[in-house]
């Protein structure tokens, strides 16, 4: 149900969509639960890198595999994305579910290997090569020995996210009735995730 907005949150200058659905009661290990449930749902991300002189730019980039909190990625060595890594490691991940509304936004440090990582084949699938090409040299073949496929590790550091708790139709209810009514619409839950959380999940998934 909207909850009224207060003078207390006015005057303590509090953004009330965010103060209204703030969660920190919730168990850290359901919150990191919860979060690999929507991240898993999701497949695709936005991977977004640091570019010198211009800034973030992103790029959509499919989840190769999630170990805990951490995401690794399939990538083509000859991309920019690497040159902008060797100058700034920090990037960001994130996941947006249009049918739900559900979020993630993953702040964490890149870090990328050559093809020796043993983890390329491990993780490579059907499919990948399509966004390799094969030159017919039997070296350049999109497949998992391709000296330009590389892998992208991100560490997360920060993570925030935020899940809905009802239905398409109950949140279109909810923000009818808050517009309506002048109180602030409650449509789920907000979570954020601190370093220690975030090692304390590594090392239970390891």
């Amino acid at each position: 149900m909207p909850e009224p907005l207060t003078k207390e949150t006015v005057d303590s200058k509090t953004d009330p969509s965010v103060s209204t659905q703030w969660d920190e009661s919730t168990p850290k290990a359901e919150q990191f639960q919860e979060l690999y449930k929507i991240a898993d749902s999701l497949k695709s991300s936005l991977l977004t890198t640091i570019r010198p002189n211009i800034g973030p730019v992103s790029r959509s980039m499919a989840v190769a595999k999630r170990v805990g909190p951490d995401f690794l990625y399939l990538a083509n060595i000859h991309s920019q994305k690497f040159e902008d890594l060797k100058e700034n490691k920090t990037v960001q991940i994130t996941f947006q579910d249009s049918s739900t509304q559900n979020w993630i936004s993953i702040t964490g440090e890149a870090t990328t290997t050559d093809n020796a990582d043993p983890r390329i084949k491990q993780i490579y699938s059907k499919g990948v090569n399509a966004w390799f090409g094969d030159l017919g040299d039997g070296i350049h073949t999109g497949m998992p020995e391709d000296p330009r496929m590389t892998l992208i590790e991100v560490k997360a550091k920060y993570i925030a996210y935020w899940k809905s708790t009802v239905s398409s139709v109950g949140f279109l209810k909810e923000v009818t009735q808050a517009s309506l009514t002048g109180k602030v619409a409650d449509t789920g839950v907000n979570r954020q995730l601190f370093e220690k959380d975030i090692q304390e999940a590594r090392d239970s998934s390891s």
